[in-house]
């Protein structure tokens, strides 16, 4: 089976918390064995990726403003004050995934479909399987001004989320509410002009909806459950969740246990949660839209929490089909399954790429 995973922060990790990601997951453990890690219990290396089969990932460029309110959860050196910092910041996060590819002979930067069918072919038997990495900005500062974009996308950037608290674009969605700024028209006309894919995931709902209403191209949520089962302005309603399927994109279910539990605190009890609040928030989506075309995975994983805070069953990555064998008890048909675990991604990426 092959897997796409539409969220890990790879570079974050790698340059905020000196995680090794060439080594295993296992190495990474014991490295950080008997201290207390911001992201938790570690889950994603690129070694581990390759053998859970998950070929293809949106690897994430994110830099936190310093004055965000969850800038305080941890002391980040990846915080910014000025555009020129975000911009610098961001850029030494792609720069990261340009060294990987051109230092790894196993990883690949994709961002056409030339790239992406090499990938996928990888994992063909018999064939060295490689991991692709479709870069994604999540939350558009480090874009100085929108005309900036054309650099950006010159340089391997696919996916731009415009918020992920506020920024000078979009309003995000813990804030005090609000919509697009100038800027962010702006920003989307050029956009549009490239081809960029546009990621809602922690926009405001007004933001998201003046988005779906104007923005021609493809719009997905690469990691957003389904508010309806947890209460949150960060998870998406029904109205969002349906929009975006009408617009043919998808959305990632995240895999953190506080988004997937109503009224599971952050670092909860791992056995609290199972595969069956994870088929639940994919079953709502799919009764919402109608079909099961427009649902994959966006785990998250390393993203702010680890291990300790996954549904119960999931110890690692080589766990994640796991989920597939949980839709299969639901009903869901097998090609609903690869779906979910990767296809759905892989064919909007063949749209919008051509």
């Amino acid at each position: 089976m092959f897997i796409v995973d539409a969220h890990l922060d790879l570079a974050y990790n790698a340059l905020r918390h000196n995680r090794n990601l060439l080594k295993s997951v296992a190495d990474i453990r014991k490295a950080e064995a008997g201290k207390t890690h911001p992201n938790g219990l570690s889950l994603v290396s690129f070694p581990d990726l390759r053998e859970a089969n998950v070929g293809l990932v949106f690897g994430t460029i994110f830099v936190m403003p310093a004055n965000s309110r969850f800038a305080g959860f941890e002391d980040s050196n990846l915080s910014y004050e000025t555009a020129e910092q975000a911009h610098q910041l961001g850029q030494t996060q792609l720069d990261y995934y340009h060294r990987l590819a051109d230092e790894v002979d196993y990883i690949r930067l994709v961002g056409n479909t030339t790239e992406l069918d090499e990938v996928v072919a990888s994992y063909q038997d018999g064939q060295e399987k490689l991991v692709g990495i479709v870069p994604l900005m999540e939350g558009a500062d480090p874009i100085r001004e929108a005309a900036e974009a054309e650099m950006w996308y010159e340089r391997g950037l696919r996916v731009v989320g415009l918020a992920w608290d506020d920024t000078r674009y979009a309003a995000g969605a813990w804030g005090a509410g609000g919509g697009l700024t100038k800027e962010g028209h702006q920003l989307l006309e050029v956009m549009a002009s490239f081809g960029f894919i546009l990621d809602l995931t922690h926009m405001s709902e007004e933001a998201s909806l003046t988005c779906l209403d104007h923005y021609d191209g493809t719009i997905i949520a690469t990691h957003s459950n389904a508010r309806a089962l947890v209460p949150s302005p960060r998870q998406l309603s029904d109205t969002q969740i349906r929009r975006i399927a009408e617009r043919d994109g998808v959305v990632g279910i995240v895999l953190a246990n506080s988004f997937l539990k109503s009224g599971h605190v952050r670092r909860g009890p791992k056995e609290a949660v199972t595969l069956e609040h994870v088929v639940a928030h994919i079953d709502h989506i799919c009764q919402v839209v109608g079909d099961a075309a427009h649902i994959g995975l966006g785990t998250d994983f390393d993203g702010g929490f680890g291990a300790e805070s996954v549904p119960a069953e999931i110890k690692n990555l080589s766990d994640l089909p796991l989920i597939g064998t949980a839709l299969k008890e639901k009903g869901y048909s097998q090609e609903d399954i690869d779906g979910f675990m990767g296809q759905n991604w892989l064919k909007m990426l063949r749209r919008t790429w051509g």
